[in-house]
């Protein structure tokens, strides 16, 4: 008799279920009563319970309520009073281990397919009656796969797989329940066709996804909560379905397609989806045919089957030793076994031969610049965790002066790196090239280390990594040949190596293991001597050679019974067995299993990070340290988690940490999170900043709005300073979002706009120019209204610089950076003027206001230099060079690049050294010296300069070639530059570089480009207000309509000699005349022409303008 609780079949005689120990009932199948086991008929009416029912009466007419669903009999009202007694037990066993979390399920719908027309051609309880042995048969299919029924819906139920039981194999289990439905109900579907004359099919939905489980009762009773479009999506898959099929989604389909033959019924268009839903229908189970995916190794197995990477890394590592240096860098996907083989190989080497220091990426790192590389850092210095400032700046100057490094300033730059506070003054004068000048000392630590002891550097999980520490480790690479270092990175396949040296790192593949591996590890993890062709066969289909894939099915079919031994050889115990179908599901349901208070603390762990002190973890679930200690140790056991030192523990996988974390509802974590910050701020008094990072993470994922805007402020601050602009910037965006959700206070309106303010500096340096501008225009209103004098005078000096480079009113500018200076005048703040005085140069400049901004320049300049700010100076002088060769004073701006350079030469900054060479080059093209601004140029994109400024290089070194003869080169690169320029909404210097464009056109002999490069030209900077471009646009115009056009070239040119004689551009007013004397010449007025031409060369040869002197002279002579 088959059991109506769990399905089992028992033997004829039984009165009580030998599998779930439920009492035996024969259902009858006229009217649905329990009769005990060995009654031929039904007690209740009479009809035989092994044969056809007694026929029912003839229907009546429905009455109209006979249109609405039936209520399900009294036994389906409370779950307590349909769920089989051994299902409830362990619903209730693990019913605090899922109140409140999110969990991954399968979600089931059934309904009645023409339910409404049956209804109204059937007496409402002969609808009643078939109603409930339908419900009878979808409850004993849903609980014979251990879902629970979660809702009734008149003429269908909702059903849940995978919660409140935990299941790795949830979504085959919700197919396997859905045909044992549709298999079942056959004998309903004969009845009602022969009693009654109706077709009877029932259609089935299901879909995969996250709900949110709450709690459960006494009762069984479970709240959801649907995350997204979960079970709505299963709704509509019932939609989808014809009578009598079962129809999922993607997401089932595709973690049981090893599982179960489908049928494709290609798209459909779904209510509340944008994009069509493909759908599935089930159309049988294919037993045996699975296809597990898992993606993160665990633990150390034995290591198989790797003697051929082991050698690669044996001959790296000879070679490194010996003095040439190597990169090795192995290569596979999650779990495949990178970790145990570093560690097996690092295991074999001679410890006493080398120095091994080992790093790690972080999944959530990239917003903590020089994660890993901070990590070798420390474990060289032999820093402990939690180590104070004067411990990092003793290790610091111990380890340096061993090496041979025995200034202070280095000493203070690597306790810098660290996270201890530097000398304002010293990050004052070094500026940006404390960047510099810190990679600089970190890899000549690591140089100098190995030549007292070969150096293996491990740093795992490279495809995490920071943009700091990317930056940091590509010249690295290229510097440690020739030295004896090896270092060893681990990555997945979809790692690029956008900016390091690619010939220089040796990529080892890591693939899966073969069929003999598998058996070999199958061997050692059951403690067998033989493994049984069957298990291989799962092994193998399963795993698809992934170390961890087999391992974890290893251990799943370890803890459930599903493999055993038996006269030394392990063999599958059943040939059913399920396997879990992802990585996620088997960490996810190994961890249900584990009894409340263990998974109640790894959970706690799981907040705090990879690592977590058993005393943190305590503080978060407010437990006593001795009973998370206890639990720790346990979970070990468990091989979840490993000791790292006392009181440190590690997950053994990242992977598992994820999981566990993603399950925790938002609350909680945010719960969680507050209190790990506010441990951490416990324990770093007054040095904050050391751990802003960590700070930033825990307290901008709590519920504490003003602590996570506070920290990622003080977060990106820090990464500024290290001009790590990326991570810098992640962190004032994050603040940013965080306050759009807070109220509308004085204090978080200075928290906004401090925000924006110190993003400027990040995105200028990124060339966003014009996204920085649109953030700071958003504020204006609250700038004006609530920010203190130097808020707004910064504000005002970076809309106004912002402004005049990205195309606004020149006169709009000018008057932003006024009020600026004027602001900081009345409050006393000489740096802050500074400031303002050096972006209103800059306004100056673009607005042709050229005597106006060498005086604002030289002013901010002297303040700048007084005070030992170097970057400042040379962004001074960015604008005083421009200035000074707009005005054709030569020697002044070969002076100022000069400044410039000894600035970047002073301090080794990388950029100052680009942008001086880059200056330097713009001042000798104008001066007509081609090849000295050749020579600049390549100086400078030998730097490797990041791309807005090798775009500024490569269109002044584009101009060079045109001036040098090579015109046709330097007209394809000036026309890319022009372009480039645009794209990046950089109005003025777009129209600057256009006219050079323009310029190379009519040495070609070709007037038409060069006239219509000139109107374009000419309606922006008129309408921009650039008065000394204009001037410029109009000189070339007038040139290239000269045989053309006469008299417009002459208006053209009448009108650039005005506007440049105004605005005191003596070259190009020089250069205008020497236009007007062709001009004359061309209509013959040879008198008028020599006049204006010598007036022109004389002006030349009094600045010294090298080519136009040549040129000049020789339309001189042509008129003799």
């Amino acid at each position: 008799m088959k059991c109506f609780s769990c399905g089992h079949d028992n033997p004829p005689g039984q009165k009580f279920c030998g599998e779930c120990g439920s009492r035996l009932e024969a259902v009858c199948p006229s009217c649905q009563s329990k009769n005990p086991p060995g009654q031929k008929f039904c007690g209740e009416c009479g009809a035989p319970l092994g044969g056809a029912p007694r026929p029912a009466p003839a229907p009546a007419a429905a009455p109209p309520a006979a249109q609405a669903a039936p209520a399900p009999a009294e036994r389906f009202a409370s779950p307590q009073s349909y769920t089989p007694k051994h299902l409830a037990e362990k619903i209730l066993s693990s019913r605090s281990a899922v109140e409140g979390e999110r969990k991954q399920v399968s979600v089931m719908f059934t309904d009645v397919s023409g339910f409404t027309a049956m209804s109204e051609r059937l007496d409402p309880e002969e609808v009643h009656g078939i109603m409930d042995r339908v419900f009878e048969i979808v409850l004993a299919a849903v609980h014979r796969f251990e879902g629970t029924i979660n809702q009734f819906l008149g003429d269908g139920v909702m059903a849940l797989f995978g919660a409140p039981i935990a299941h790795e194999d949830h979504a085959h289990r919700a197919l396997g329940a859905a045909l044992a439905i549709q298999r079942d109900l056959q004998p309903v579907r004969d009845d009602v066709r022969r009693l009654h004359g109706v077709e009877f099919r029932l259609r089935i939905g299901i879909n995969t996804g996250l709900v949110v489980v709450g709690a459960i009762g006494r009762d069984l009773r479970m709240d959801y909560t649907a995350v997204g479009d979960t079970t709505n999506l299963a709704s509509r898959m019932l939609n989808v379905a014809q009578p009598g099929q079962t129809v999922c989604t993607p997401a089932t389909h595709r973690l049981t397609a090893g599982f179960f033959e489908f049928e494709d019924l290609g798209e459909f268009t779904v209510k509340g989806k944008s994009e069509p839903v493909r759908g599935w229908t089930v159309v049988r189970e294919r037993r045996g045919r699975t296809r597990l995916e898992v993606s993160r190794e665990r633990g150390l197995t034995p290591l198989l089957g790797r003697g051929e990477e082991l050698e690669a890394l044996g001959l790296a590592y000879a070679r490194a030793v010996e003095g040439h240096g190597a990169v090795l860098m192995l290569v596979g996907d999650a779990g495949v076994g990178k970790s145990r083989l570093l560690f097996e190989f690092l295991h074999r080497l001679d410890g006493g031969s080398h120095v091994e220091l080992e790093a790690s990426c972080l999944s959530y790192g990239r917003a903590i610049a020089y994660h890993p590389v901070a990590g070798l850092v420390r474990r060289y210095l032999g820093l402990p965790d939690g180590a104070g400032d004067d411990d990092v700046r003793a290790a610091a100057r111990v380890r340096l002066h061993g090496l041979g490094i025995a200034d202070d300033e280095s000493v203070t730059l690597l306790a810098h790196f660290l996270g201890v506070e530097a000398p304002a003054e010293l990050l004052t004068r070094l500026g940006a090239q404390v960047k510099e000048r810190t990679h600089a000392l970190l890899r000549d630590v690591f140089l100098r280390a190995s030549q007292r002891r070969p150096l293996v550097l491990v740093v795992e999980n490279i495809h995490w990594v920071d943009p700091s520490s990317e930056e940091f480790f590509g010249p690295f690479i290229d510097a440690l040949f020739g030295h004896p270092i090896l270092l060893l990175l681990s990555s997945r396949p979809d790692f690029s190596m956008t900016t390091w040296p690619r010939e220089r790192v040796e990529m080892l593949s890591i693939e899966g293991l073969g069929r003999e591996q598998a058996a070999d590890m199958a061997r050692a993890l059951l403690g067998s001597e033989e493994v049984a062709p069957q298990l291989i066969e799962v092994l193998v289909a399963k795993s698809e050679g992934n170390p961890l894939y087999v391992e974890e099915i290893l251990r799943q079919l370890q803890e459930t019974g599903g493999a055993v031994v038996v006269d030394g050889e392990a063999r599958l115990s059943r040939a059913d067995i399920s396997v879990p179908e992802t990585v996620h599901d088997i960490i996810a349901s190994r961890v249900d299993r584990v009894e409340e208070p263990l998974k109640q603390t790894i959970q706690g762990a799981a907040v705090v990070g990879r690592q977590f002190p058993a005393p943190l973890v305590a503080r978060v679930l407010t437990l006593e340290e001795p009973r998370v200690v206890d639990d720790l140790r346990r979970l070990q056991r468990f091989d979840f988690v490993f000791p790292v030192s006392m009181p440190v523990y590690a997950f053994k996988h990242a992977l598992t940490q994820e999981v566990v974390y993603t399950g925790l509802l938002e609350r909680r974590r945010r719960t969680y999170h507050a209190i790990v910050g506010t441990a951490l701020e416990e324990e770093h008094p007054g040095r904050l900043e050391e751990v802003a990072e960590l700070l930033a993470h825990h307290f901008g994922r709590s519920a504490e709005h003003g602590k996570a805007v506070d920290y990622a402020l003080l977060a990106g601050e820090k990464s500024q300073r290290r001009w790590a602009n990326a991570e810098a910037l992640t962190y004032f965006e994050a603040a940013l979002k965080r306050l759009d959700a807070m109220p509308d206070s004085e204090g978080n309106r200075r928290r906004r706009i401090d925000a924006v303010l110190k993003q400027a500096e990040v995105k200028f340096a990124l060339g966003r120019h014009a996204e920085e501008l649109s953030a700071l225009e958003e504020l204006q209103a609250l700038v004006e209204a609530s920010a203190d004098p130097p808020r707004r005078a910064a504000w005002y000096y970076w809309a106004g610089f912002l402004r005049s480079l990205t195309g606004a009113s020149a006169e709009v500018s000018i008057d932003y950076c006024q009020k600026a200076v004027a602001i900081a005048e009345a409050e006393g703040l000489d740096e802050l003027r500074a400031y303002a005085q050096a972006c209103l140069a800059h306004v100056y400049l673009v607005a042709g206001n050229l005597e106006g901004g060498l005086a604002a320049g030289e002013a901010a300049l002297a303040t700048f230099e007084a005070r030992g700010n170097p970057w400042w100076a040379c962004r001074t002088i960015w604008a005083l060079q421009p200035l000074a060769t707009g005005a054709g004073d030569w020697g002044r701006g070969l002076a100022v690049c000069r400044r410039a350079l000894e600035h970047a030469t002073a301090t080794n900054d990388q950029r100052l050294k680009i942008v001086g060479h880059v200056r330097l080059a713009g001042t000798e093209v104008q001066r007509g010296d081609p090849a000295a601004c050749l020579r600049a140029c390549e100086t400078a994109l030998a730097l490797s300069p990041a791309p807005f400024d090798a775009a500024l290089i490569k269109a002044v070194r584009a101009y060079g070639r045109v001036k040098s003869g090579d015109i046709d080169t330097g007209l394809a690169e000036l026309g890319e530059a022009v372009a480039w320029f645009e794209r990046a909404q950089l109005l003025y210097t777009s129209a600057v570089f256009g006219l050079w464009l323009a310029d190379a056109h009519l040495r070609r002999g070709e007037s038409a480009p060069a006239a219509e490069l000139a109107q374009r030209a000419l309606a922006v900077t008129r309408e921009r207000g650039y008065r000394h471009v204009e001037g410029m646009t109009c000189r070339v115009l007038g040139e290239a309509l000269l045989e053309r056009d006469a008299a417009s070239a002459g208006r053209h040119l009448d009108d650039a000699a005005r506007v440049l004689e105004a605005v005191g551009a003596r070259n190009e007013l020089a250069r205008t005349w020497a236009a007007q004397g062709r001009l004359c010449a061309a209509a013959g007025d040879s008198a008028g022409a020599r006049q204006r031409l010598t007036r022109a060369l004389q002006t030349f040869e009094a600045l010294g303008t090298l080519d136009e002197i040549a040129r000049t002279s020789a339309v001189l002579e042509a008129l003799r």
